[in-house]
């Protein structure tokens, strides 16, 4: 028979997923926070959030085995309440309701409100930019829209966040004022389509205005672009690149593919052609811009060839960092009505194959870079290292610069400037010039 927990109500919130439901745990655990609530993110807490992810299978497995776990501590008494949020209570609901039903309640991706008032907490309206940052004190996540409409054949995303809706930039401005006064020196902003920021606002793509204004907010060094879409890239990004040493060379766009049967298929609105021009232009525009893209292998209807034109394609674009992911069917996407004819172990070979070429280019780049001298910000120590990024690397995805920690000493969220010593595939070695 299990017993009622003797500790008192501690709010522990679990998130799993993107960056985006990073920025979303933090904003709940502000409002929980200015609420009086004791909260705290992936620690001991006797009433559980689970901030979900419902992307793709590995992502929902994880989610549904983070409930079940947790479902688990609740019949042994070790939790009182769990409550589930985020993007697979929003798509699954049902669902869980009926397979998982001794959850205590589930809340959908725009229910803030409700799971807040669950909490015994209320909704706060003028906690703009209010956030319990959860990444290393240097860096925190700015997510400036919400939801896509963009009509991706083999995405889920519209499904769980909805329309594309952006926010404000005086909004953004006051919350990137916010991070700067708690000691955040990195911006990395974040939507599911950047280059679609301002359309419903002010009737334009309006993604270089809000960095010409975020670039002024003092304290803040860098500024990073995560998730621009490659269809109606708004040009004028590159020169407010140029020209601003704040924003950093850097830009993620995913990409997805280059075959141009499977661009049409996958709906994105672009050609190998068009794809290749516009690269070209980056490359000319901002010439020491550093490219990250993803990929997806095993799509519907991906034949041999289409896979060798996009594998040529790698090698001849030589970007500066990839990732390549294998085709999840998901239902409800358009893709879905296709069928998922390419088997498994093709899909894994062909990604196993793309990051093989992209480890041999990672390190071909590395090696050029031995003997330049970078600015770099100290993120962590870790064993007998600090561990820093450079402005062409973003958090967790990208390499790493590795300072040997018994010869100096930094500290944690300061820049230094180092010259590159050794390089290795995806990791740089490197002694400090000055700190």
């Amino acid at each position: 028979m299990r017993t009622k927990s003797l500790k008192k109500n501690k709010i522990n919130v679990i998130t799993l997923g993107c960056s985006k439901n990073v920025y979303d745990s933090e904003v709940l655990m502000g409002q929980l926070k200015a609420s009086g609530k004791d909260v705290v993110h992936e620690e001991e807490g006797n009433v559980v959030v689970i901030n979900t992810c419902g992307f793709i299978n590995n992502a929902k497995e994880e989610s549904v085995n983070t409930i079940l776990e947790y479902m688990q501590k609740k019949e042994e008494g070790e939790v009182d309440k769990v409550f589930v949020t985020g993007c697979l209570s929003e798509r699954y609901k049902p669902d869980l309701e009926k397979e998982i039903p001794n959850v205590d309640q589930y809340f959908g991706t725009t229910e803030l409100p409700g799971l807040l008032k669950a909490l015994g907490a209320d909704y706060k309206h003028e906690l703009i930019g209010e956030r319990l940052t959860t990444t290393p004190k240097n860096y925190a996540y700015l997510k400036i829209a919400e939801g896509c409409d963009r009509p991706c054949s083999f995405c889920a995303i519209p499904l769980m966040r909805g329309k594309h809706k952006s926010t404000p930039i005086e909004e953004l401005v006051i919350e990137a004022e916010k991070l700067a006064a708690n000691g955040v020196k990195e911006l990395i902003l974040i939507a599911q389509d950047l280059t679609y920021y301002g359309l419903d606002l002010y009737k334009k793509r309006n993604l270089a205005e809000l960095l010409g204004n975020l670039v002024k907010v003092e304290g803040i060094e860098w500024i990073r672009l995560h998730y621009a879409f490659p269809t109606g890239f708004p040009m004028d990004v590159l020169d407010i690149m140029n020209r601003e040493p704040k924003i950093c060379n850097y830009l993620d766009i995913p990409l997805q593919h280059i075959s141009d049967s499977i661009l049409k298929s996958m709906r994105r609105g672009t050609t190998k052609e068009k794809t290749t021009k516009l690269l070209q232009e980056f490359r000319k525009s901002v010439p020491n811009m550093t490219i990250r893209t993803t990929l997806i292998v095993g799509y519907p209807g991906e034949t041999e060839e289409d896979y060798q034109i996009l594998k040529e394609w790698v090698r001849e674009m030589r970007f500066e960092r990839l990732g390549c992911f294998t085709y999840s069917h998901e239902e409800n996407t358009h893709a879905f009505n296709l069928e998922d004819d390419v088997p498994d172990e093709v899909k894994q070979e062909r990604a196993n194959e793309i990051m093989e070429i992209q480890s041999q280019i990672s390190w071909e780049l590395n090696q050029e870079k031995i003997g330049q001298e970078f600015k770099v910000v100290i993120d962590r120590k870790e064993g007998d290292y600090f561990v820093g990024r450079t402005e062409f690397d973003s958090p967790d995805v990208d390499n790493e610069v590795l300072i040997d920690a018994s010869t100096t000493y930094l500290k944690t969220g300061e820049f230094a400037t180092v010259k590159i010593t050794e390089a290795a595939d995806f990791d740089l070695y490197a002694e400090v010039v000055k700190n």
